[in-house]
């Protein structure tokens, strides 16, 4: 079924509903107590963001409830920041650090909006159930490259197959490029060895559509999420409305986990034809040797992409995802 396109006048509202929300946002930050800190800056790390409540992990590994100053900006979850205690052994969130990468959507206005700061890897589910979507694999694989952080594939619910070999072959294209790819089960905890080495002391988000078995695989990796959810709620006094933001995760082996609800709907922003061709790691040795120098790779003569394409240099399927994201951006 088609989307429905909106009328201007829909968008204006939604762009005014917007406006307005963050009216009633830097309004409620006016409202709050006197910030008065008392103690020195210190380092921390954002784990978990609802509203206008944080909980910081501290460099000694406690969690602090933090505010943030109005004029600080908009921290969220894997942002280090500059925070000061204040009273009743809370704390105030005084400067952010700048990001080293940073993970964003676009919003209602078609404006980059972060979803997590400061991650090392995209780890990207697929299962065999719903059926993997192609294009949306490699969505985010150009974003991971365009963001500067290693991806990761999963294949997970393998036990689902009678025929595993013949379902990993269809992304044999993938592990040829670099991108290492693991093949998991949650019902099969030796399968997921190799994957929890890939995670320990990096900080990795996980992406990719729904029913791929996401929450499942975050509750085995983490057998004490429910422990850490306890003392993220505790920390930002909100109980477990915590759940439904993005959180990090403190993985046992080391490292970190990001689960954002956010990329559940995540697409690129709007991007030129030459920066989303450049996130296509296989198409960089052949960028520049078509003929015309505005070459869509699709019908004109003498494209080095569809020559490299014909030999089997570059996966077809590749060249398909490329135009269907061309289209869509």
């Amino acid at each position: 079924m088609t989307k429905r396109r909106l009328s201007e006048r829909q968008i204006d509202r939604i762009r005014a509903i917007q406006t307005r929300r963050q009216q009633r946002f830097t309004a409620d930050s006016d409202l709050e107590p006197e910030l008065t800190a008392s103690g020195a800056p210190e380092a921390g790390r954002v784990m978990v963001r609802y509203g206008a409540n944080l909980a910081v992990e501290t460099s000694a590994g406690q969690l602090v409830h933090c505010l943030v100053r109005s004029n600080v900006g908009q921290p969220v979850c894997g942002d280090e920041v500059i925070w000061q205690r204040i009273a009743d052994g809370q704390g105030v969130v005084t400067a952010l650090q700048p990001r080293r990468t940073e993970l964003s959507r676009p919003d209602f206005n078609n404006q980059p909006k972060a979803l997590a700061a400061n991650l090392t890897q995209l780890v990207i589910l697929l299962a065999p159930e719903p059926e993997p979507s192609g294009y949306l694999i490699d969505q985010y694989l150009v974003a991971a490259e365009r963001i500067g952080v290693e991806a990761l594939i999963v294949g997970n619910k393998m036990d689902v197959l009678t025929d595993p070999a013949a379902f990993q072959q269809r992304f044999a294209h993938y592990p040829a490029l670099g991108y290492r790819t693991f093949w998991t089960s949650v019902h099969a905890v030796a399968s997921l060895a190799a994957l929890r080495t890939a995670l320990a002391d990096q900080v990795s988000v996980l992406v990719g559509q729904s029913g791929v078995g996401k929450s499942s695989l975050i509750k085995t990796l983490l057998p004490d999420r429910e422990i850490q959810i306890g003392r993220l709620s505790q920390a930002t006094g909100l109980g477990r409305h915590t759940t439904s933001a993005t959180t990090c995760y403190q993985l046992a082996g080391g490292g970190a986990l990001i689960d954002s609800p956010g990329v559940r709907s995540f697409r690129l922003g709007t991007l030129a034809r030459s920066e989303l061709q450049a996130g296509f790691r296989d198409f960089r040795p052949y960028l520049g040797q078509c003929r015309f120098a505005d070459c869509r790779h699709d019908q004109e003569p003498d494209c080095a992409i569809r020559a490299a394409v014909a030999t089997g240099a570059i996966a077809a399927v590749r060249l398909d995802n490329f135009h269907h994201l061309l289209r869509t951006i």
